[in-house]
């Protein structure tokens, strides 16, 4: 019990550390590397949890799928690092920590609000069977909730056939026709009889 204690308050502290080492830091490449970070520490939560899918899932699909396509979409991004400078701490500062301050008073009223005694932990019905979560899960996720499961995935491949769309740049060097152009065009300017 003491070594669980000890492994959640190091993946805990690493998780904080590195998620205020993402807002903090201003290199997008450095704070990208730290959200893997957070993601490997949050694993580690999942992993004392006993949720294993979950944190295989984290690891694969966040830190092997996404988290590569953002560094590539960083390195490879023309950003300005003049404008990233500018003092932008001096106008959302103040609504950041009213935000936070809301969301810690909310936090602190609903916990206050649940009182969680540990006879009522104890006599609660946790039915552990034979069969891994990795399996019950799935079998809710594709019995009970197929059709949610469905849906979110055509919304996500929308979402990314339009992220796509919308940050397709066309190529500086291509010719194109413009039509306006040819619309308001005079003949006589167009057309030269000689004799």
């Amino acid at each position: 019990m003491i070594i669980q204690n000890l492994l959640f308050f190091a993946f805990s502290s690493l998780l904080i550390f590195s998620a205020l080492m993402v807002v903090a830091l201003q290199r997008p490449v450095q704070c990208a590397l730290f959200l893997v970070v957070c993601f490997f520490a949050a694993t580690g939560l999942w992993l004392l949890l006993t949720a294993e899918f979950l944190a295989l899932v984290l690891i694969l699909v966040y830190v092997g799928a996404v988290m590569t396509l953002f560094l590539f979409v960083v390195m490879t991004l023309n950003m300005d690092i003049a404008a990233l400078k500018n003092p932008y701490l001096k106008y959302y500062l103040p609504i950041g920590l009213m935000i936070t301050a809301l969301l810690a008073t909310l936090l602190i009223y609903v916990l206050h609000r649940v009182h969680l005694s540990p006879s009522l932990i104890s006599s609660a019905d946790f039915s552990l069977s034979d069969i891994s979560n990795t399996r019950q899960l799935g079998d809710v996720l594709y019995t009970q909730y197929v059709l949610p499961f469905e849906i979110a995935a055509v919304i996500l491949l929308v979402a990314m056939i339009a992220a796509i769309s919308l940050t397709l740049s066309e190529p500086i060097r291509r010719k194109q026709q413009s039509i306006d152009a040819q619309i308001k065009v005079n003949p006589k300017d167009r057309v030269r009889l000689v004799k």
